[in-house]
């Protein structure tokens, strides 16, 4: 444990739950833990008793990415942990693959279609999911990706080849979006389980990404904007080549300051953990040397994304991890450039360089 993490409470201490079991956090609250093959090597799920219409049930919040694994898991999960009651909806924070990924299985009622359900979600995050599963913009590769990141600096011709081929990435891990869905908003108040959740919408890591805070429980389903351990990415990618993500993530941060202390955060990384406005003061401290880093660096020489990359990252990066890193980098001298602090100049040859301005 680093010592930004002895400033937070982990209620639970190391105690997880097992591969397919629940574990219960605030009441009708259930904990649930996926594994992923990435060098983030889990997701937090969660179960929410509920009832809708009468009928008695269970709200799922995010799924997992699509494998067969997960999925085994999941059937373990319907078959015994559930009371023999079904899924009424599934609410997904965000259009991301561990959270959307495996969303048109679990609201067709898994391997054995148990229930037919409803997914629902922001309008942003459901119509780019719709737009990534299609194959079309897909952040993740393809020659739009490697286009955009050749011209802020990434030259290494291998590392463009496999990004080029990377064009079946989201949909590998997100076969299938449902065709229709409910549309959260920001302030909603969904009732689940005699409670109301309130949708906190927040911006930069995603499109239109949905926390839920219930207010008379003291508990926040965070999704990936408020994590304990790590900072959430947050990337300037092709699809907005001129955004200023950072920004608006920072802008969104001031929607959990707010928030008690003692506010029990469930996130989608990392464990639960209270002290959430101390999370938010050091998520805002690490951008903010981050950003007097790169401001130093160009200050001493124009540079590109690509050369921020070691100074902001500083191990091996695998071809995966260099676009969120890329895009990291990226989103820290927008948010310098558009403030008016950097200045952005294109060579001959389209290459992007930032230099005070």
């Amino acid at each position: 444990m680093n010592a930004l993490e002895h400033q937070l409470d982990y209620p639970f201490k190391d105690t997880l739950p097992e591969a397919g079991q629940t574990m219960e956090v605030a009441p009708g609250v259930f904990w649930l833990r996926m594994p992923l093959p990435f060098a983030l090597d889990h997701i937090n799920l969660w179960l929410l008793r509920d009832e809708i219409d009468g009928q008695q049930g269970w709200t799922v919040v995010d799924c997992g990415i699509t494998s067969d694994t997960i999925k085994e898991n999941w059937e373990k999960v319907f078959d015994s942990v559930l009371d023999g009651l079904p899924v009424l909806r599934v609410i997904v924070t965000h259009c991301h693959p561990d959270h959307i990924g495996l969303a048109h299985w679990i609201c067709s009622g898994g391997d054995k279609k148990r229930w037919d359900v409803r997914l629902w979600m922001t309008l942003g995050e459901y119509m780019q999911a719709r737009v990534m599963a299609a194959g079309d913009g897909s952040n993740a590769g393809g020659e739009g990706a490697a286009r955009h990141f050749a011209r802020h600096g990434l030259n290494d011709e291998t590392s463009l080849e496999k990004l080029r081929n990377r064009t079946s990435y989201y949909s590998s891990l997100v076969p299938a979006i449902p065709g229709q869905y409910r549309r959260l908003r920001e302030a909603d108040g969904v009732k689940i389980g005699g409670k109301t959740w309130r949708v906190v919408t927040g911006f930069g890591h995603s499109p239109e990404h949905c926390a839920l805070h219930c207010e008379e429980t003291g508990t926040l389903i965070s999704g990936d904007m408020v994590l304990p351990r790590i900072s959430t990415n947050v990337s300037v990618f092709d699809m907005e080549p001129e955004s200023t993500p950072l920004a608006l993530y920072l802008e969104s941060l001031g929607r959990y300051e707010t928030m008690p202390e003692d506010t029990l955060v469930l996130p989608s990384h990392g464990k639960p953990f209270r002290g959430v406005r101390t999370r938010i003061k050091q998520l805002r401290e690490h951008h903010d040397a981050r950003l007097a880093e790169v401001m130093a660096a160009c200050t001493e020489k124009p540079c590109s994304a690509a050369d921020i990359v070691p100074i902001m990252f500083r191990r091996q990066l695998d071809i995966h991890q260099m676009t969120f890193a890329m895009g990291e980098a990226l989103a820290h001298l927008h948010l310098l450039w558009h403030a008016g602090k950097l200045a952005r100049s294109e060579n001959a040859d389209g290459l992007i360089r930032f230099a005070t301005a």
